[in-house]
Formats: C-alpha cells, structure tokens, sequence
C-alpha cells in the first residue's frame, strides 16, 4: 500500500514545531518516507515554504487566489499520482499518537472501506463550548457507514472531516474525484457520493489529531452562514439523506447539559449562540436573495464569492 500525505498550507510555522514534530513520528511508525508528505502552500508570506523543504517534505506552491477546498485536494491527489491511499491533515491538527495514522490506514483493510477519516479532540486549553463540539462530533465509538445508515442517521451518515482523513484512490476515481468551486464540505460531499456508489465510509476513533477552534459569536453566525448556503447550493444531498435538524436538535441538548455541569453562568452564551447559528443558516439557505457585497461579508470564505459568483 503506497501512501501520500497531503497538507493543504498557508502562514503555517505558528503551528509548525507541534503540528512537525507529530508528523515526524507517524511517518517513522507507519514507514512512510518524507518524500511521500506533500504540502500545497497557498504562497504563505511567513516562511513555511523554508520549514516544508529543511523537513524533507515535498512543496506544490500556488496563488492564494486559487485555492479551492476541493481542487487544491484534488491537486495534490494528482501530484501524488503513485499513491494508492492519500491522507489529508490540515496545518493545525496536531497527530495525538505517534500512530495515529497507522490506526487510520487499518481501516483499509476492509476492501469496501472508500475513506475514513479519525478523532478530533479538543486542544489543551480549550474553552468548555469548543471542548463539548468536539467531544459531541467525535465520540469514542468507532462505526462503519453506508447508504443504509440514512435510515438512522440521515445527514449525519455522510458526515466527513478533511482535518483528518484518508481516501481510497480508486474509490475517488469512481466517483469523479474532490468536487471543484464548492463552498467547502468537499469531503461531506465525497462521502455521500461514495455511500450513492456502493462503497463504505469509516470513523475510527483510536485515530485522533488535537484539533479545535474557539469561534467567536460572529464567526459562528459566518461558519453556519457557509453552511446554510452548502445545503442550498447542494439541495441533493438533502433529498438524498434527510434535512439536518434533529442533530442540531440533539447537538444543542447536549450542549447544554455539559456547560450546566461545568459552568452554568455559559447557558446565556449557549441559547444566544444557538440563535446566531440558526439565524445564519436560514440566511445562508436563501443566499440567492442576497446581493453579493452581502454575501461576501457574511460567509468565512469572501474570496469564494469573488472568484465563483461574481456575476450572480
């Protein structure tokens, strides 16, 4: 099995020792040579390229104007043209495990496995509403998906992290590849394309990077904003695979029931943050209502807008 890590990159060396260091040590588990880690930086302006090369590892260096969450990927997937498994990291998910990705790659061993992808965890000084986002989406259970996990799962069964995840070669063939101009949820959309197709997508949990974000309330509003606006731009995959409501449902129960045992002075924060993320996904929903100028101040991608929809 010949496999290729790609890092999609830009203004990386803040993250860098950690993000490396872990790096380094999965490489030397799983024995993949450094040549096989290739980085597309998207023309960092701090010295990241400098940091990629003294490491060894291979650099594909385009304009920050082209990066594309789907194209870029698919980029270095080309590039790697030899590479039957392709792992995708991104720059600020620090591998937890010296092998974390060789308990990622296990899960070929099931030749109906398409992609996988591991754990996320929250990073060391999270806040408690970052923490409890991880440990809801990533839980300790493993599980195997396909199409007839829609029955009980619906949108969650195409659910998908490109943080951390590995992809079948042949099955990315099979199904035309990561899509190009899409918003972001390149990998959301694969997994579904792949569940559509027959073949199987897995969670492994024992996989885990420390991966987090601590949203503000207004990034929040974008970040769901983006996302209302996937689910228009991709009405299919919720025809496919059901409407997203009863997880959000779910996800805001236990969201709270974890900030009362931690904090209960949060609670304010939580329903008001629960509002701003509704709040931007209808809006996103309806983007085409929208005037562009509109779109591009309220989504966390601008650049997308300017390339893509200009003329909408």
């Amino acid at each position: 099995m010949n496999v290729a890590i790609i890092v999609p990159a830009w203004n990386a060396s803040q993250t860098w020792e950690t993000f490396s260091q872990s790096l380094a040590e999965n490489l030397k588990a799983a024995a993949i040579p450094s040549t096989s880690v290739l980085f597309i930086d998207s023309s960092s302006a701090d010295n990241t390229a400098a940091l990629v090369v003294s490491a060894g590892y291979k650099i594909h260096t385009i304009p920050q104007s082209e990066f594309d969450h789907g194209a870029t990927r698919q980029l270095g997937v080309d590039l790697m043209e030899k590479s039957d498994i392709l792992v995708f990291l991104t720059q600020d998910a620090v591998l937890e495990k010296s092998d974390s990705v060789a308990r990622l790659l296990h899960a070929f061993e099931d030749p109906s496995i398409g992609a996988c992808y591991g754990r996320q965890l929250p990073k060391p000084g999270a806040t408690i509403i970052e923490a409890h986002a991880r440990l809801f989406n990533y839980p300790a259970l493993s599980v195997t998906r396909d199409l007839d996990s829609r029955k009980e799962l619906g949108f969650k069964s195409i659910f998908l992290s490109d943080s951390f995840s590995a992809y079948r070669r042949s099955t990315l063939e099979a199904v035309g590849g990561f899509p190009g101009g899409v918003l972001f949820g390149e990998d959301t959309i694969l997994a579904a394309r792949m569940h559509l197709a027959g073949w199987k997508t897995a969670y492994v949990s024992d996989a885990a990077v420390m991966h987090s974000h601590s949203y503000s309330i207004s990034q929040d509003f974008r970040r769901y904003f983006d996302i209302g606006c996937l689910h228009a731009m991709e009405s299919w995959l919720l025809t496919e695979f059901g409407q997203a409501s009863g997880e959000g449902k779910r996800f805001v129960l236990s969201e709270l029931r974890y900030v009362a045992k931690r904090n209960v002075f949060l609670i304010p924060s939580v329903m008001l943050r629960t509002f701003i993320k509704l709040l931007g996904y209808k809006m996103g929903r309806m983007h085409t209502h929208l005037p562009m100028f509109m779109k591009e101040r309220l989504s966390m991608n601008p650049p997308y807008w300017a390339k893509h929809h200009r003329t909408s």
